[in-house]
């Protein structure tokens, strides 16, 4: 063995030198690494209607929120010029000259149609994207306590049987009446109990997996209630929460037209509003885009945040990344 060693001219000490081992490294995954977001992502661009539907929400949205910084919105500019009143999108252009802003017509006022449809939809989409927020917020949060405690069950289910039968419309009508119809109103109104569906919807999903081994494990370590339903379970529901957002938010816009429409809705020039105040238009001749300016409008609002939240909400499914 000696005369074997000496071959390699190396000593005995170089050729049987001990590996360091770690098991913290032999525990390393030499995977690559995976991003929940940019799968879902990756997911929700292959499909190329998504792409158009998204890019036609950019320029919905440009419009409604960037228009309006560079335009001054005057409903009684021209007030005193019968001439300027009711006017159809050719004799807007004939009569005063070749503009974006006479390319829906003239109203009651000789105002800007166009002009008027985006100041409106910042009022419209800005209440939708609040309510949502917070109702969701609440709904959420709520909905995964009240389904992991069954102490708390107990308590919201009696809170659930009543203010569920309180008719929904009546209760806005009523808060609106209470107080001033204004924005903030309307935000109270639609949120002051429109958590609760989602809550329950959460608290049923909730119910599904909150008895797996891990979530009982939890429980056994001491891990408390609110911990597990924030940390173990609202992960696995991203998807169910992206597909509540995405009927949610055009539910609120069609909820602000509908209540302006029949009289109870904001102050403000919204949506809803504009239709509201052009209804007498709609029958005469040469005067119907005044209201269907609006209703067009509103209509492609709120179906394209509905396809964009649904396909979004589909992409997030885990289930799709594989």
């Amino acid at each position: 063995m000696s005369q074997d060693l000496e071959k390699f001219g190396m000593p005995e000490e170089e050729l049987f030198a001990p590996v360091d081992h770690s098991d913290l490294e032999s525990e390393k995954i030499t995977a690559p690494r995976y991003s929940y977001w940019h799968s879902v992502f990756r997911v929700f661009f292959k499909k190329k209607i998504n792409i158009i539907v998204l890019a036609i929400l950019g320029v919905l949205i440009a419009f409604t929120y960037l228009y309006p910084l560079f335009v001054e919105y005057d409903k009684f500019g021209n007030l005193m010029d019968a001439t300027t009143k009711h006017l159809s999108p050719s004799a807007a252009i004939e009569r005063l000259g070749m503009s974006i802003h006479w390319i829906l017509g003239t109203g009651a006022a000789g105002q800007s149609t166009f002009d008027a449809v985006w100041f409106g939809s910042r009022i419209s989409i800005s209440l939708a994207f609040i309510c949502a927020a917070i109702n969701l917020s609440v709904g959420v949060v709520v909905g995964s306590i009240w389904g992991f405690s069954k102490k708390v069950d107990v308590f919201m289910q009696e809170v659930y049987n009543i203010l569920a039968n309180i008719p929904y419309i009546l209760l806005i009508a009523v808060m609106v009446m209470l107080f001033k119809a204004g924005f903030w109103t309307m935000v109270l109104a639609l949120t002051i109990t429109g958590w609760l569906s989602i809550a329950y919807f959460i608290r049923t999903q909730v119910v599904i997996i909150r008895d797996r081994e891990y979530n009982l494990a939890s429980k056994c370590l001491g891990t408390s209630t609110i911990k597990i339903a924030l940390k173990n379970i609202l992960p696995f529901m991203t998807s169910v929460i992206v597909t509540l957002a995405a009927t949610e938010i055009p539910s609120y816009i069609s909820y602000e037209v509908f209540l302006a429409y029949i009289g109870m809705g904001m102050s403000d020039m919204s949506l809803g509003r504009l239709i509201y105040e052009s209804e007498s238009a709609m029958l005469t001749p040469g005067w119907q885009f005044e209201f269907w300016s609006p209703v067009v409008v509103a209509s492609i609002i709120t179906i394209v945040l509905y396809v964009v939240g649904q396909n979004l909400g589909d992409a997030s499914d885990p289930r799709t990344h594989m």
